[in-house]
């Protein structure tokens, strides 16, 4: 990258951020990734409260998303009520979140038909669009007018930071400038229209503080050939004598990506080339990811064997393997900084209230409501406006323990030439870290069966991580360490690349190892897979521990012979203690099977009976799991 004054000033400010970051995590452990957000953490439309900032920090958030409704704080002409905001910044603040505020919404009386009253007015009251520090917003341009006096109040010794007496850099810098408005939900303007809103952002903003970000609002691309809305803002931006001067009136630019990975980095790419026809390279961000779970409340879980009624949803266990895929894909493709949607499921894209138990879809009868989105790392709890009724509330799922291995497995060091290598078999992506001499290897299967992989080793031994709170240290065998990587499971998406059996990959599994000199990086080869069985460890010590465990059981077929193998597992901040394992007969009264440390045995059943099972858990820390009605979690019938 050639080292402009603006690429010496953002990684100024970079090292700065990483040295806060770090700080911060020092004084309470938290990881709070630079490169890693969460959306809705807190914001005016859900509540903002201790429980759900422990959850994201929990699992090591660094930065909170959410927007700043222009309509909410403008609720008159020239009266502005910014009392609410205050205090969600002032809570980001406090519990050391960076914070990417979504500057959106537009007050009635401002309407211009899609667009905004006012907005092609001169931005400075000198009359011009001149950009210089501490210049005045013209009041006849009220866009201007809101983006200045928010940038103001907000950003690193502002009016809030100044009030509340914040150490330096405590405020928001990142300032994005709309949300998907390449979708007619968000912006009925054209791209004429939004063109000018970006640019009136990009210079209100900078007048308040020349060293914030402003961001191109997040692009969902459902259409990209036909209307690539960041390739035609760019067109008419190159019209413009003062683009070189105004920073091409963008700082970064984010994309949105949703149930397939491997576009996330597709997309991230996408933004790349667009700036570079133009000779400009900006910081891309995915600030907007996710997948929703269909095999989980609220979700429509009756739908296992129809699957054209759940495409574009994924079992539980895949938005885990989406989480890790999608961030890899997307760093890879030089993306510096990745959200996922959404901390809880909250109300999804149903309306506010929304709830019903959880049902086998008799509810859906005369369209009656019966399923909800289910993006959460976390389930709902039993207080939330909406699927409130979850059997083991503000419980985590899988995907959030794949976000914290993420977060803990690259921390804050800065990485290096990312590179995507694929086989017909495996994706693997590496990362050179060479501040601390290391190198991160993230490997899945791409195919519905086992798959044996060699890693050539960099040095003598190395850290495995699995996405299942599981980790151990291995040593290369003949100069390579041999994986088994766990087979993809089908999930029909329908618009996959070549090659791609599923639209997501099979569980991911991280190799950390120190750098030896003259290591090279080579691709993969099969080879035979040594005796390994990952020792699980704790996440967090057992004292802190306050979150009971999560129980699951694998699926059994629906027929089996007399003997057959029932296995189960839990999730957990500090690690299982003991499993308690109950089975009862045709649907008879519970029985206790087993207490044990094992995560399977062997059961034997009598022909023609059917069998449920149903595992409690208790952590190290001596939390019980919450299901204490228990209910099958997995079933068959002897034959």
């Amino acid at each position: 990258m050639r080292l402009t004054r603006y690429n010496l000033r953002r990684a100024a400010l970079l090292v700065v951020f990483l040295l806060l970051v770090s700080a911060s995590a020092a004084q309470d452990g938290y990881i709070r990734s630079p490169r890693l957000g969460i959306t809705f953490i807190s914001s005016l439309d859900y509540p903002r409260n201790e429980h759900r900032y422990q959850r994201a920090l929990l699992i090591g958030v660094g930065w909170n998303r959410w927007p700043l409704y222009w309509n909410l704080v403008e609720t008159a002409p020239g009266g502005y009520d910014w009392s609410r905001y205050d205090a969600l910044v002032r809570d980001d603040v406090r519990h050391g979140l960076q914070i990417n505020a979504i500057l959106l919404g537009r007050p009635a009386f401002f309407q211009d038909g899609g667009s905004i009253a006012g907005l092609r007015n001169p931005v400075f009251a000198d009359g011009s669009d001149t950009l210089a520090p501490g210049k005045a917003p013209n009041p006849a341009n009220p866009w201007a007018t809101f983006v200045y006096l928010a940038v103001t109040r907000y950003k690193p010794g502002g009016l809030l930071a100044a009030q509340e007496g914040w150490p330096r850099g405590a405020g928001v810098r990142v300032w994005e400038a709309w949300n998907e408005p390449d979708i007619g939900l968000f912006w009925n303007g054209t791209v004429e229209d939004y063109t000018r809103l970006l640019q009136v952002t990009y210079l209100a903003a900078h007048a308040a503080d020349p060293d914030t970000r402003v961001m191109f609002g997040g692009l969902a691309y459902n259409n990209p050939d036909a209307d690539d809305w960041l390739a035609k803002t760019l067109a008419i931006i190159a019209q413009d004598p003062a683009r070189a001067s105004n920073g091409w009136y963008m700082d970064a630019v984010a994309v949105h990506n949703y149930t397939y990975p491997r576009r996330s980095g597709l997309l991230v790419r996408r933004a790349r080339e667009n700036l570079a026809a133009y000779g400009l390279q900006r910081p891309i961000w995915l600030n907007e990811s996710g997948v929703p779970v269909w095999d989980d409340y609220p979700g429509p879980t009756w739908t296992a064997a129809t699957p054209a009624a759940r495409v574009l949803r994924a079992t539980t266990v895949q938005q885990a393997a989406f989480v890790v895929q999608s961030t890899v894909y997307a760093w890879a493709e030089g993306a510096e900084t990745v959200f996922f949607h959404q901390l809880f499921d909250d109300c999804g894209n149903q309306p506010f209230g929304t709830n019903f138990p959880p049902n086998d879809g008799s509810l859906c009868a005369g369209g009656g409501l019966c399923w909800g989105d289910a993006h959460g790392l976390y389930r709902n709890d039993r207080d939330a406006a909406c699927f409130s009724q979850h059997p083991l509330p503000g419980t985590p799922r899988p995907a959030a323990s794949a976000f914290y291995r993420l977060a803990q497995v690259f921390g804050a060091t800065p990485f290096a030439s990312p590179q995507i290598i694929e086989s017909a078999r495996s994706v693997r992506a590496v990362f050179e870290e060479p501040a601390v001499n290391q190198r991160i290897t993230v490997i899945w299967n791409r195919t519905l069966q086992p798959v044996t992989a060699s890693i050539p080793a960099a040095g003598g031994a190395a850290r495995l991580y699995s996405i299942e709170n599981e980790e151990s240290t291995l040593t290369p065998l003949d100069g390579a360490y041999t994986l088994e990587l766990p087979p993809a499971t089908q999930d029909d998406y329908p618009h996959r690349v070549a090659g791609d059996l599923t639209g997501i990959g099979g569980q991911p599994l991280f190799l950390v190892e120190r750098i030896e000199a003259n290591s090279v990086l080579q691709p993969a080869t099969p080879e035979t897979v040594p005796d390994f069985t990952p020792t699980p460890r704790p996440t967090v010590d057992p004292a802190l521990d306050t979150t009971p465990p999560v129980t699951t059981m694998a699926p059994l077929p629906t027929a089996t012979p007399p003997e057959f193998t029932v296995a189960w597992s839990a999730r957990d901040d500090s690690g299982i203690q003991m499993y308690v394992i109950f089975v009862r007969e045709n649907g008879g009264t519970w029985q206790k099977w087993l207490e044990t440390a094992d995560t399977s045995a062997v059961y034997r059943g009598q022909t023609g009976a059917t069998y449920d099972f149903a595992a409690w858990a208790v952590d190290l820390a001596g939390n019980w799991s919450l299901n204490v009605e228990l209910q099958p979690q997995a079933s068959t019938k002897v034959e």
